[in-house]
């Protein structure tokens, strides 16, 4: 098993979304942000159903960088609770994993 992980959370715009995949990667917080095309989302929130339109964010890093990228979506996230979920990634291309890895390595 290795140390990747794949992070999901949602913008309320492109316009955010790029901004946050920007820094990112420039904190090497992660190694490739994916935007997807804007999506609806429905939830319930303090107690109604709610309906907004998001940008979801498709983030791979490593556990080791973890922190810093959710510390980093938290400061930069306009949502009082933003989505933020991360998934282990257990197996995929041997090269594009280690990239990953070398990608979120601070010196």
């Amino acid at each position: 098993m290795n140390d990747l992980l794949l992070v999901i959370t949602n913008m309320p715009d492109a316009q955010s979304a790029a901004k946050l995949a920007h820094l990112i990667i420039e904190a090497r917080a992660a190694a490739c942000v994916n935007q997807l095309a804007p999506c609806t989302s429905t939830y319930s929130w303090q107690g109604n159903i709610e309906t907004a339109t998001e940008v979801p964010l498709l983030i791979k890093t490593t556990k080791a960088a973890y922190r810093r990228l959710e510390k980093l979506i938290r400061e930069e996230h306009p949502y009082e609770l933003p989505e933020i979920i991360s998934v282990s990634i257990y197996n995929g291309l041997p090269a594009y994993l280690d990239w990953v890895s070398n990608e979120t390595k601070i010196s």
